[in-house]
């Protein structure tokens, strides 16, 4: 071996060219100009790349050049390009890159319309496609049909956007059988949302007897009654009533008639539909309903459930928030799920109890911080304005309150609470007709933070505090003997408990079993009384154990709203399923608090 061939391995080590321009440099330099750089390598990026190889590309499908396949519809011809075909459409990618018989052919034959072929090759080219109210819709199932998604999603937004009471059954239709099942329900809830415009227009009296079932099956029905619904559904029979009368007794299942008034029932629900012998059981079953309210527990169905837009609004009013009490009142509506701000006090006060009559709110007693009250304000929800009423006898905070009565001028009760230095047995009665407060027949036991509520003509005192301890015990009032009578106590001590009246039943939520300022004790069990039997069961827990929980029915079902833990006001807020026995949270509160009065009332025209 030669030397000049021992040299090349080294040579070739020190990856240095013998013939480099830098020849005439010290070697040094020379491998120190070679490796100073950081990173030798580069990448180029060309940020418009893409968007020219499509422009050229689309120039190419223009010229009608490297076309490798021709769709054919209603007799025209498209060539295109498979490669961008089956970029954009999964459809095309099946057919082109299976081992469909397809995949080999120069030509296919798609039977849609060659227009909107057209418009749809042009668009994966170009990413552009035109909508209008004259080609959308065809544009939608052809875009479905090849499956380019972007396409569909266009077309359904654009119907969304055009959704009007005179067109939106037809879209939610067009919609279901297209598998649109986004825009469907935007259709359907456009639907139940303008229910009383709907029902005038065509689209209306031309549904088939399914989707008339689907539609009235709805609780999301925004309607002011349920007669307008009944009238609906009457309106669509006479339209043919050749054909539709068969079917009226199984639509008139899905018209909640026991929430008519006996009135309506009588002079139209019977006059028209009393002579069909499979309609009688369900008009006797809403006669039993008004007539027997006693058993109304017993009589429950669906159609004895009211339709969300006509149980009204819940009010949250006051409470403590963790500052110095809070003055303002959130309303909670159920089509939405939300909780908004509402007015504001008249004056600030805590553990005061709230009744509503007549379309009132009257505010009754409370302390304001310093001082306990005995005054009654009355907030009239139509004219959103305050004025004053005539002062309890007693001042009284941590009190109860409750109307007994279904009545314009039924009484209001205020019973038992705290007057600032002692607890109190005695209760009053607000007079609407003489506008005045009477004391009443005083309870076996002073309580207060105690539930009260109303339940089949008497007036029932839950739970509380009397100083010592809190209480299980449980009092009934009967206005026919002025009389308090004990009732089974509850299964456990509760201060601080709210009590709601539903179905036949009182249920206590909530409450604490220890002193008040202590952070344990509150707890979440929730209980069932049966005024039948005299006695008391245990439900589904609450989420949260917590006590100064406000309560109330809205419509059918019992809301739990805010109180207190032990450490933190809650803002949570709950609803109770007596089906299921189980509870479920709704939205919650802007803000935490415990103590607030929570009424169910009527949507005013001029709020809603």
């Amino acid at each position: 071996m030669s030397n000049c061939d021992v040299k090349k391995p080294e040579t070739a080590k020190d990856n240095v060219s013998t013939n480099s321009i830098d020849e005439g440099l010290p070697r040094e330099l020379s491998q120190l100009s070679l490796s100073s750089g950081s990173n030798p390598d580069e990448y180029h990026c060309n940020k418009g790349h893409s968007e020219t190889t499509m422009k050229n590309i689309y120039g190419y499908y223009q010229a009608q050049k490297l076309c490798d396949i021709a769709l054919l519809a209603d007799g025209c011809r498209i060539p295109a390009h498979k490669v961008v075909l089956a970029s954009c459409s999964e459809y095309f990618a099946a057919m082109f890159t299976g081992s469909m018989k397809e995949s080999e052919l120069p030509e296919i034959t798609l039977k849609v319309d060659a227009q909107t072929l057209r418009s749809l090759v042009h668009y994966c080219y170009t990413g552009i496609i035109e909508l209008s109210e004259e080609t959308v819709e065809v544009l939608l199932s052809t875009s479905c049909l090849l499956q380019l998604h972007a396409v569909t999603k266009a077309c359904c937004d654009f119907l969304e956007k055009q959704l009007d009471p005179c067109n939106c059954l037809g879209i939610a239709l067009f919609a279901e059988q297209q598998s649109c099942m986004s825009l469907h329900k935007s259709a359907v809830d456009y639907t139940h949302q303008h229910f009383m415009q709907v029902v005038k227009h065509q689209e209306f009296l031309t549904l088939q007897t399914e989707q008339m079932t689907e539609l009235l099956k709805s609780d999301d029905l925004n309607v002011e009654t349920e007669e307008t619904v009944f009238e609906s559904l009457m309106t669509w029979v006479k339209h043919d009533n050749a054909n539709r009368d068969k079917s009226l007794p199984e639509l008139l299942k899905l018209v909640k008639l026991p929430l008519l008034s006996s009135e309506y029932l009588i002079d139209k629900v019977e006059l028209v539909c009393g002579n069909v012998p499979e309609c009688q059981p369900l008009i006797m079953e809403a006669v039993k309903w008004h007539l027997l309210p006693d058993r109304r527990a017993l009589l429950f169905s669906h159609r004895t459930r009211p339709r969300t837009s006509t149980i009204g609004r819940l009010l949250a009013i006051g409470g403590m928030d963790g500052y110095k009490g809070a003055s303002n009142m959130e309303m909670y509506d159920p089509r939405t799920n939300s909780w908004t701000p509402f007015m504001r006090m008249g004056a600030r006060r805590l553990q005061f109890g709230v009744a509503v009559m007549q379309n009132k709110l009257i505010v009754v007693g409370g302390r304001d911080g310093l001082k306990t009250l005995n005054t009654v304000e009355c907030f009239d929800l139509t004219s959103l304005s305050w004025s004053t009423l005539a002062p309890m006898n007693t001042h009284r905070h941590g009190l109860g309150v409750a109307v007994l009565g279904d009545g314009p001028n039924s009484p209001i009760y205020a019973v038992g609470g705290h007057d600032g230095w002692i607890y109190l047995n005695s209760v009053e009665r607000w007079d609407a007709c003489s506008r005045s407060w009477t004391i009443v027949a005083p309870m076996v036991g002073a309580r207060s933070t105690c539930g009260v509520a109303a339940l089949r003509g008497r007036l029932y005192a839950v739970g509380g505090r009397d100083g010592g301890a809190c209480l299980r015990s449980v009092e009934c009032y009967d206005p026919a003997t002025n009389h308090w009578t004990n009732c089974a106590p509850m299964t456990r001590r509760r201060g601080g408990v709210s009590v709601c009246a539903a179905s036949g039943y009182l249920y206590a939520l909530g409450g604490h079993d220890a002193p008040a300022n202590s952070a344990g004790g509150r707890l979440p069990c929730v209980e069932r009384y049966d005024p039948a039997s005299d006695a008391w069961v245990l439900l589904a827990r609450l989420c949260y154990g917590r006590d100064a929980i406000g309560s109330c029915l809205l419509g059918d079902r019992i809301v739990a709203v805010g109180g207190y833990d032990g450490v933190q006001y809650l803002c949570v807020v709950e609803v109770y399923d007596s089906e299921s026995d189980t509870w479920r949270k709704l939205a919650p509160l802007s803000t935490g608090r415990a103590g607030a009065a929570v009424v169910a009332v009527p949507p005013p025209r001029n709020l809603f």
